[in-house]
């Protein structure tokens, strides 16, 4: 796999400016990269993310072929917490806040001219750590596994094999490690294409090993595809940063010292609070599967299901987030504040339309989505219809899920450690785990669903309210304001959209009546508020198809 297009570089005027390389398609040095090149690498990115997201469903549409909504599935997904938590830990959320700043802040101080290799020296201090610590995790969460999977759901019928599958999920803890520390560090570079492309080749390991070995080793299968799937992952992007890394020693500029060391790039405090907020964040599913696992045979299995469905459009709604984070990042390091808060700004307005349409949608026209996907084989009609019933639950928290990844990539953007992400965090998951301890017992799995929504709203409120100078001073009241306008064209369209799919039969044909009355109605309603995202939207589209079609030999 290569790595994505050009790469664009802009610097603010006046002091510092960072000149932007020789590219065949990078703008005129000084440009804003938010235009041309943001809506291309987005462009490539949402079509890797829908790829991975389409085998995503595949892996789980295998899974409940094969398994259904049983005790083989909830001792799976019991041992999947292990790659779901390695995953936001170390991929997603907590190393790439700390190092996708620390990289572009070596490569700002490269542009100013350094002795040493500014983004050399950074690798060669963490990379070694970070193997030596992910490694060493993996090999005792290995030997522990009896007693974590006793922690983790102790109400479990048949926990031996959940440990079988613990022992080989623990495993992508070393290679999610280096996954993620490819991803960032190419992100930062502003090459997207492999780092995209990860969760391609890690669902397609999962698919095959579950459709080569489970008729032989049953759910293991799955957790061997886990293992296969991780290593896949480092494999898909190491290429291309190798290529990058030597590709900059040739260039880099051989001149006075500037700036700080390497290590001062990344402190472990840093580290710590990225790492320790993503756990916090994480642990919602662990409260989740705690409390389900009291529940009868399946509960996890219909949380777990649902989740996957409505988490789709969350997904695509950060992915633009996560683009942008290395342009944040980049303009703080070099003291663009203004640069940085419209950038994060319009991320929001955008992200928020995204994640309320796809809300809408799953919310209008559930069991039709969960009939198509996953009732067939060991997947019954009764089990969709209580995984529609809780991912319509779930779904009342994608707007809190997506504005807290996006805020939280805002504080971490500038590459200090801060508390406060923790703190919000933290409030969050005790708010879950109250209101699903008194919910569970009125509602069952739907009262959990109800609480993870309840809990990340509130870490997403304090969230907001936390904004200010110490990290990107974004105007709140203009972003709750515009906020409301999707909120609003949500409600409209959930409703007009849930009552044209009812109205038919043919879960195909409600399915796509009721989703594309959803999207025209949310379209009509944005423009009738006169939502500012709207327009923005639709110029990316159009730039985006445009610069594929006309610049497709310039994507590496």
């Amino acid at each position: 796999m290569t790595s994505t297009t050009h790469s664009v570089d802009a610097g603010p005027a006046g002091k510092g400016k960072v000149p932007a390389p020789a590219t065949e398609a990078g703008p005129a040095r000084g440009s804003d990269p938010s235009n041309g090149f943001l809506a291309k690498a987005a462009l490539i990115t949402a079509a890797l993310t829908v790829a991975g997201s389409v085998l995503g469903l595949v892996r789980d549409q295998a899974l409940a072929h094969f398994f259904g909504a049983g005790p083989e599935t909830d001792a799976f997904l019991v041992a999947w917490t292990v790659p779901e938590v390695a995953t936001t830990l170390l991929i997603e959320d907590g190393l790439a806040f700390a190092l996708v700043p620390a990289f572009s802040m070596a490569l700002a101080r490269r542009g100013q001219g350094a002795r040493r290799d500014p983004v050399r020296a950074l690798v060669a201090a963490s990379l070694p750590r970070l193997m030596l610590a992910s490694g060493a995790v993996a090999l005792i969460l290995m030997a522990g596994a009896p007693v974590l999977v006793d922690v983790l759901a102790p109400g479990l019928p048949d926990p031996r094999l959940a440990v079988d599958c613990t022992l080989l999920t623990a495993t992508c803890v070393f290679t999610f490690g280096l996954a993620g520390y490819c991803s960032a560090a190419l992100r930062a570079h502003r090459r997207f294409v492999a780092p995209a492309g990860i969760y391609v080749f890690y669902n397609i390991g999962i698919i095959t090993a579950v459709f080569v070995l489970a008729p032989r080793y049953g759910v293991r299968a799955a957790a061997l595809g886990v293992a296969v799937g991780g290593v896949l992952m480092v494999l898909v992007q190491a290429p291309s940063l190798w290529r990058q890394l030597t590709r900059d020693t040739a260039d880099a500029p051989d001149e006075k010292a500037v700036g700080p060391s390497a290590p001062a790039l990344m402190s472990g405090t840093l580290v710590a609070t990225v790492l320790l907020f993503a756990l916090c964040r994480q642990s919602q599913v662990l409260i989740e599967r705690f409390l389900a696992s009291s529940l009868p045979s399946g509960a996890i299995s219909h949380l777990n299901y649902a989740q996957k469905v409505a988490q789709v459009p969350m997904i695509l709604s950060l992915m633009l987030c996560t683009v942008t984070l290395p342009v944040v990042a980049r303009a703080l390091a070099e003291g663009d504040v203004r640069r940085a808060r419209s950038r994060v700004e319009r991320d929001l307005g955008l992200a928020g339309c995204v994640v309320l349409l796809g809300t809408a949608v799953v919310i209008a026209c559930a069991p039709q989505l969960i009939h198509l996907l996953f009732q067939r084989g060991a997947f019954t009609a009764d089990d969709t219809v209580a995984t529609a019933a809780v991912m319509r639950v779930y779904a009342l928290g994608l707007l809190g899920h997506t504005l807290v990844g996006a805020l939280t990539r805002s504080y971490f953007s500038g590459g200090r450690a801060t508390w406060f992400p923790l703190g919000a965090m933290a409030l969050g998951v005790a708010a879950t785990a109250g209101a699903g301890s008194w919910a569970v017992d009125l509602w069952g799995v739907r009262g959990i669903a109800l609480a993870n929504a309840a809990g990340i709203s509130v870490a997403a409120c304090v969230l907001l309210c936390g904004m200010g100078p110490r990290n990107v001073p974004i105007r709140v009241r203009g972003v709750l304001g515009e906020l409301a306008k999707p909120v609003a064209a949500a409600v409209c369209a959930t409703g007009a959209g849930a009552a044209v799919a009812s109205a038919l039969g043919s879960p195909f044909a409600a399915f796509a009546a009721g989703a594309s009355t959803v999207s025209a109605v949310f379209v009509l309603v944005l423009w009738a508020l006169r939502a500012e995202a709207v327009g923005p939207v639709l110029r990316s589209v159009a730039r985006s198809v445009t610069s594929a079609t006309r610049k497709l030999t310039h994507v590496r």
